[in-house]
Formats: C-alpha cells, sequence, structure tokens
C-alpha cells in the first residue's frame, strides 16, 4: 500500500487562494495537410472543453513561434509555469507524431523535438496533480518515464515499437466532453471513462476495418510504470489481476474531472479531498483482501464506508449530492 499512503500525502497538499485546472495542449508536427486538419480538429475539441472547465489553457504548436523561440522552449516554459502547488491538475494533451529508435522515445514538434527523458525533467518540480495524455505513435515509453505518484498516464502504445499513426487522439478529445462517455452515471466524465471509452473506439475503428490492430493504449496512475490497458476493466474497475499480485490503475484516473458536474462544484474543496483519500483508501484495501482475515477486511471496510457516509451526510445543504 506504499504508493496508495504517498498518493494520500500528496493530496494534502495546501491550496492556493484561487486554484484552477490549467490545459496545455500541444500540437506537433502534422508531416502532411490531412493530419495537420485532424490534428487542428482534435485541439479544438481540448480547447472546448477547457472552456467549459473554466480552466487555464496554453496552446503550443498552432501559432507561428518567433525567431527566439520554437514550440519546444514554450512547452518548457508552461510547465515551469505551471510547478504552483494546488490541487488542481495540470492536464498535458500532447497530439502529433512520435518516434522511437530503441532508446530514446521521442513527441515530434515543429522544430526540435521533446524526448521522454526531457519531459521527465520538466515534470519533475510540479507538485500539483498531472495527467498526461500521449497520443502519439511510439509513445509507450513515455509511461514508464512519466509515471509517478499523483499522476495520470496515458499512451497510445504500449511500446515504442507501434510506429503506426495513432488514431486515440480523435477518441480522447471527443470522450472527454461527451457525457455519453458517463460509465458510472455521475453526471461527470473522468479521465479513467474517457481513457476506456476512448480505447473501445479504437478497438471497433480496427475492427470495423478488418485492420490488424497496431496501437493499445494504457493507463497508469499509481505510480508503477506498468500500466493497464482497458480490456482489464469491467465498468470503471479493473477485474483482472497481474500475476505478480501489483495493484492495477484506474482509481486515481476516475477522480480527474476536467468538466465536473454541478454537483460536483459544489462540493466544498476540502471535502472532495477527504473523499478522494478515502476512495483512494478503499481501492487500496480491496487489493488487500487476499493477505486479510475476512474479519480485518470487513472491519477496515466498513470504517472507511462509514467515515464516506458521513462525508456524504455532512455535505453544505447536501446540495442534490447523492454520491457516485
Amino acid at each position: 500500500m506504499t504508493t496508495s499512503l504517498l498518493l494520500l500525502g500528496l493530496l494534502l497538499a495546501p491550496p492556493s487562494a484561487e486554484e484552477r485546472a490549467r490545459v496545455v495542449i500541444v500540437v506537433g508536427a502534422p508531416g502532411t495537410p490531412e493530419y495537420a486538419a485532424q490534428f487542428q480538429g482534435w485541439a479544438r475539441l481540448w480547447q472546448d472543453a477547457a472552456g467549459k472547465a473554466s480552466a487555464e489553457m496554453t496552446r503550443i504548436g498552432q501559432e507561428e513561434t518567433s525567431d527566439k523561440t520554437n514550440d519546444r522552449d514554450q512547452l518548457r516554459a508552461a510547465l515551469a509555469e505551471s510547478a504552483s502547488a494546488t490541487r488542481e491538475p495540470l492536464w498535458l494533451v500532447l497530439i502529433g507524431h512520435g518516434t522511437y529508435d530503441g532508446r530514446v522515445a521521442k513527441f515530434n514538434l515543429r522544430g526540435p523535438d521533446v524526448t521522454d527523458a526531457e519531459l521527465a525533467e520538466w515534470l519533475a518540480p510540479l507538485k500539483r496533480p498531472v495527467a498526461v495524455l500521449d497520443c502519439s505513435a511510439c509513445s509507450g515509453p513515455f509511461l514508464n518515464r512519466l509515471s509517478g505518484p499523483n499522476r495520470v498516464i496515458i499512451t497510445a502504445t504500449r511500446s515504442g515499437h507501434e510506429q503506426n499513426f495513432a488514431r486515440i487522439g480523435q477518441y480522447l478529445a471527443e470522450a472527454i466532453g461527451d457525457l455519453r462517455g458517463d460509465l458510472d452515471k455521475d453526471g461527470q466524465v473522468s479521465l479513467l471513462e474517457a481513457f476506456l471509452t476512448a480505447s473501445h473506439g479504437v478497438s471497433e475503428y480496427y475492427r470495423t476495418h478488418s485492420q490488424l490492430a497496431t496501437e493499445h493504449p494504457l493507463i497508469d496512475d499509481n505510480g508503477d510504470r506498468l500500466g493497464t490497458p482497458a480490456d482489464w476493466f469491467r465498468g470503471v474497475r479493473a477485474t483482472r489481476r497481474a500475476k505478480d499480485g501489483t495493484p492495477l490503475d484506474g482509481p486515481r484516473a476516475h477522480q480527474f474531472h476536467l468538466i465536473p458536474s454541478d454537483r460536483e462544484r459544489n462540493i466544498p474543496p476540502e471535502t472532495r479531498q477527504r473523499r478522494d483519500q478515502l476512495e483512494l483508501a478503499v481501492a487500496a484495501l480491496r487489493d488487500q483482501k487476499d493477505k486479510l482475515s475476512e474479519d480485518d477486511y470487513y472491519t477496515k471496510l466498513e470504517q472507511l464506508m462509514t467515515d464516506l457516509a458521513r462525508l456524504y451526510r455532512d455535505l453544505p445543504e447536501r446540495r442534490g449530492y447523492s454520491g457516485r
């Protein structure tokens, strides 16, 4: 439960005076006019979602650069500006192509590319929650490099050797603001739900076109650098077990909502923080079920669920909130 406990500790970071999520949308070098049109369309969907969320937004790769800067420099600067200690997440969306030479994975920008190691270095100072969505081919190594506590990493591929054009960027952009992806019917789409919906869209594309799938998306939110594919989930919970018993991903990603419901917005930040802690504790306890006696497991579970029930009960006027 070490990783889960570390996540709980990070959730206790003191809030800033005014907290807002930040969305950094990076459109890479398209290569052809066809890809340029697709990438711009996906970026517009993210811009629309960021607007609905009243999030801070930075766009890179969509305007002309000056003689003194390039997209790589702009990305580095945007991440440095995002290092404030806040509990609201940074969403980094990478839309474009990627390459891998067997050692180094790169996201292709206009001008100099950015490597997985460089992006890891630039993200290291950030203490806020972070979501990185790398929608490019060859993106698998980015998951291993970027995985860490209080982070959600999504990659289009499971390795750097899946080098064909990746399509998950379209489906993620469509899913993040579409309530048809609200799998648990709580009036909002979590990042986990968007990943599951988008992964289904990818699978359906290759099936309906009778093509061998050349991308296999992964999500990592527990910092173990392994990732979990969508077909390991039933609903919003991973139901398959890793051979070595490693906890699977999903609980933390299900707490990231770019466009929260009205009910979610009405929950005081401190209460939401406490709820997230309790939900992660429940998930960690479930991972330990096989190692505990039945009485011990249910005693611990009862206490956590009682605490959650009290939290919902004590919401200001309850504001119509009924939980998940």
